[in-house]
Parts: structure tokens; sequence; C-alpha cells
């Protein structure tokens, strides 16, 4: 149950990847698509695993880590620091530390078995995980994006009225930007692919990572700041930002989905050659409506030696990938907390001019000068986090309804390049529900932003839902990695360590997620929360 069938995986125009493969010397000159099967497999070019190389190849962790740099770090992380300076520093390890095989299972599952994570929680009883993400996810589109998109406008907001409202002689609404980035954001979507996406999120992080780091270190604090990874504190009224923190740093565990599907998308690895494999008899053919876990396991040891190395190689670069942009993301989260605690404590940090306090950490450390360069930086990493999730968060709807409605799984694929007449025409192909629900979710986040205009307390309550939802996913996310890769797969199953720190990072996130749960609604504070 692809986005595209193994015939056009290998001319697919859906990632730069797969273009140079496809591109790569073959026998006798033939192309890919000319092939017999194990001709195909053999004519595969191997990744270069040099860390330039490397770097070029990578894709969906950048996607995941700007995704989560955005409101997460940009708001939540100096909300913390301007409110209760460095008293929640702990959670930021906590969350990076806890979450970490959380979202490793996704970009596991998907280079040990060529299919999404969704493919996998169909296989459940009545396939109630995927009704379970599904409404989830929804609920997400709506206020979720709602705090991200409004989060995105109050940056363009204050540097629009920063740079021009005095020539202007008035300020435009902060509705107003969030309608024009919300409409530009899903009318390049609609026109593009996977590879937009993917493009968008590298220029960003690079940016953002740039002006953020260097200004940290224009006048760096004390070392002796790190001593609060280490000191557990919960203020009276912190509960919403630690929710946040534990929520949307690096981002929702819900975002794993969205990986996994991105990883498909890029047709690399086990997810280029899955159709072949099948058609070799070497892996199963999964059905969706009579679902077995282990139809969609693959014995790698039955593969070729050379398809073993390509898809090892690539699982490596997917993983470096992930890797790379959690480290990242986590560098700056503590940067904007820090710069927070130093240059804003005490501020209660809300409001519509809440992007104005933060640029105020830049405008007094470091001058007027960078100012604009970091709102432009702020304004990348909230921007690419509002259109990541304008494609993420659909994508997992779609890949829902092709895994519980059949009509909709006989015109599956969300790839523009790649569909038929037919799904573009009929309303439940997986493409038009992926078009329907985006184009939903900028329609119902307007309507909130338009009633409720507050930057702050919006992105903190999706962060919240994010949070609520955590502990289901991450626990299908290791039970599946754990039942459908073989035990005697030593590249892709999980080592003795990830399992039982996977379970213990369970449990520790489930317990967190019981106290916070106590607290709003049963009115139940626990440490001074």
């Amino acid at each position: 149950m692809e986005e595209g069938t193994d015939k056009n995986q290998s001319a697919s125009n859906d990632s730069p990847d797969q273009a140079d493969q496809a591109s790569a010397e073959t026998p006798a000159g033939k192309t890919l698509e000319s092939l017999t099967s194990e001709q195909s497999l053999a004519a595969l070019e191997l990744p270069d695993m040099s860390f330039g190389k490397m770097i070029s190849h990578f894709g969906p962790g950048i996607i995941l880590m700007m995704t989560g740099i955005g409101t997460s770090h940009i708001i939540t992380a100096p909300t913390a620091g301007g409110r209760f300076a460095y008293a929640l520093m702990w959670c930021i390890p906590v969350a990076y530390i806890f979450k970490y095989y959380g979202f490793e299972m996704a970009f596991r599952f998907t280079n040990a078995t060529g299919k999404s994570l969704i493919e996998a929680y169909g296989t459940a009883w009545k396939k109630w995980p995927l009704w379970y993400v599904m409404a989830t996810t929804i609920l997400q589109c709506i206020i979720g994006q709602a705090g991200r998109l409004i989060a995105a406008a109050a940056v363009l907001y204050f540097l629009f009225s920063y740079l021009f409202s005095e020539v202007l002689g008035f300020e435009i609404p902060i509705e107003l930007f969030a309608a024009v980035l919300g409409t530009f954001s899903v009318f390049i979507l609609l026109r593009g692919n996977y590879k937009i996406v993917e493009r968008v999120a590298k220029i960003a992080a690079g940016f953002l990572f740039v002006t953020t780091v260097f200004v940290f270190f224009v006048n760096p604090p004390s070392i002796s700041v790190a001593q609060y990874f280490f000191i557990f504190d919960m203020p009276s009224g912190s509960w919403l930002i630690i929710a946040g923190f534990l929520g949307l740093l690096p981002t929702g565990i819900d975002v794993s989905l969205q990986a996994s599907e991105w990883g498909k998308a890029k047709k690399v690895g086990m997810g280029r050659i899955r159709g072949t494999l099948e058609e070799m008899g070497l892996a199963r053919r999964f059905d969706p409506f009579a679902p077995k876990m282990e139809d969609l396991t693959v014995d790698t040891s039955r593969l070729p030696a050379h398809a073993q190395t390509y898809c090892q190689r690539w699982f490596t670069i997917g993983l470096w990938d992930f890797r790379l942009g959690h480290i990242v993301s986590f560098i700056i989260a503590c940067i904007f907390l820090i710069l927070a605690a130093i240059w804003m404590y005490p501020s209660e940090v809300s409001g519509q001019d809440v992007i104005g306090d933060i640029a105020r950490i830049f405008t007094e450390s470091v001058g007027n000068g960078l100012m604009v360069i970091f709102l432009i930086g702020a304004f990348a990493a909230t921007f690419s986090t509002v259109f990541n999730y304008f494609d993420g968060w659909p994508r997992i709807v779609g890949a829902c309804c092709r895994n519980i409605f059949p009509a909709t799984a006989g015109l599956q694929g969300v790839d523009r390049a790649e569909l038929g007449s037919e799904h573009k025409s009929k309303w439940y192909s997986e493409y038009n529900i992926y078009r329907a629900t985006m184009i939903f979710s900028l329609v119902t986040a307007l309507v909130i932003i338009i009633g409720m205009p507050r930057p702050v307390y919006l992105v903190l309550v999706a962060s919240a839902l994010a949070f609520f939802v955590a502990p289901v996913i991450y626990f299908f996310n290791v039970y599946y990695c754990l039942s459908i890769i073989p035990k005697k797969d030593k590249a892709f199953y999980p080592s003795t360590f990830a399992r039982y720190f996977s379970f213990l990072s369970l449990f520790v996130f489930t317990g967190l997620s019981g106290i916070l749960i106590m607290a709003r609604v049963f009115n139940i504070t626990l440490f001074g929360g």
C-alpha cells in the first residue's frame, strides 16, 4: 500500500536522492524501469557515506526538527525563561531524552519495512488506533494549527510593524498576516510535493541555527547555569508551560507518524525497493483489509548482499538525519530559555506583542542591528512549522483513510506526479482527502485566531494537547517495532538498551501526563504545579 508503485518509484521526481539514483548506470545502458527485479536490485546505487554527502541526503529528520523548532522554541522556551527564569530548565533534557526513542522507532520502522507506521496501526483490533489517531489529528488540525499559525503571524506582525508602521501610519491586524501566511502555505503545498517540504525545512534550519548561536555567544552566560538542568522545580502556575515543553519539545510524539509518512514519501532504502521485494516473493504484500503484522515484516537476510547494504546505508543516514536534528533542536531550545532568563525575567510574556518582548532579547544583548536578523530567523522557524504541519497532519488523515476505507485504498497516493485522473476527480481518493483536510485546517484555524487572538495561550494549549496523546503514540511506535522487525535482524531490530530505555521512557512520560491531567482536569496540584 505505497504512495506509488515500484515501477514509478525508480522514476519519480519526488526527491533529489531518488532522481540521482534513477540516473545511475545500469547494465547495457538500460534504465531501472526496463530491468528485471533481480537486475534492478543489483543496479541500486549505494549512497555515499561521507559526512558532507550524508547531510545532503538528510530530509525527514530535518523536517521533524523544523516542525518542532517554531512555536515551542520561539514562544514556549522564552515564556518559561521570562516568567520563571531557570526553574524549568530541567524540562528540556527530560523531554529530549525520554522522547528520543518514541521518534527513533518511527525512523527505524519505516527503514526496516518500507511501510508507514500507519499501516502497522491498522493491524490492531477493529483498527481502533487509526480512528484514535485520525480523531486527535483532526483536532490538532484545528486547535494545534491555530496556535502555530498565530505564532508565525505574530513574528511577521512585529517585524512589519517595526519596519513600516511609521511610514504607513497604521498597523495591519495580526489576523490578516495569519490569513496570508496560511493561504500561501496551502497554495504552495497543493502545487508541490514532498520535495518542497524538505527544501523549505533545510533553508529555515540553517538560517535559524546560525543566527541563534551567534547571538548567544556574543554575551554567553556563566557555565554555572548548567546546574539548573538537574534541579527539579514546578513553580506555581507553571503546569501549562511544563506541558508545553514535554508536549512539544522537540515536537509532539504524534509527529513521529508524520515523519514515518515523510520517510516513505522520500522513496529511498527499503521504501524504494519494497515493491520489488514483493514481486520477487522476498516480502509479503500487505492487505489493509486483512491486516497481519507478519505481512509488514521484511527478512533482510533473504535479500541479496548489495540490497542489504543499500538498505542499511539509508537506515544509517536516516538515523543521523534524526539525531542531528534532535541535537540542534535541543541546543536552540536551551539558548532561547537561557537568553530569556537573562534579559527578560521577570516578565509575563503574553499578548499580541509577545514576539516584540522576545525580540528584546536580541536588542538588549547585541543591539538593534541584529534584531531584524533575529526576527527573520524566528519567522523562518515559525513559518516552517506552519508549513510542515499543513502537509503533515493532512497526510496522516489521508493515510488513516487509506487503511480504513476500501474506496480510498483503491485510490491512494498524494504525489501529484504519480496520480491519474480518477485520483484527482474522486472525492474519496487519498489525494483529495489530503487536500480537503489541509483546507479544513486553514479555515478552522483562522476562525479560532480571529475569535481568540492570544498567541501564547493558543500555543501552550496546543502544546498540552499534543502531550496528552503522546503516551499512546509512544507505546504503539515501540510495540510495532518490536513485534514486526525480526529479532534476528541486528541492523534494524532495537538493541537491548533501546528496548529497556524505551519502556522506561514510556513509564516516565505516562506518569508525567497523569500528573498534569490531575492538575488541569481535577485541580489536584502536585509539586507546586
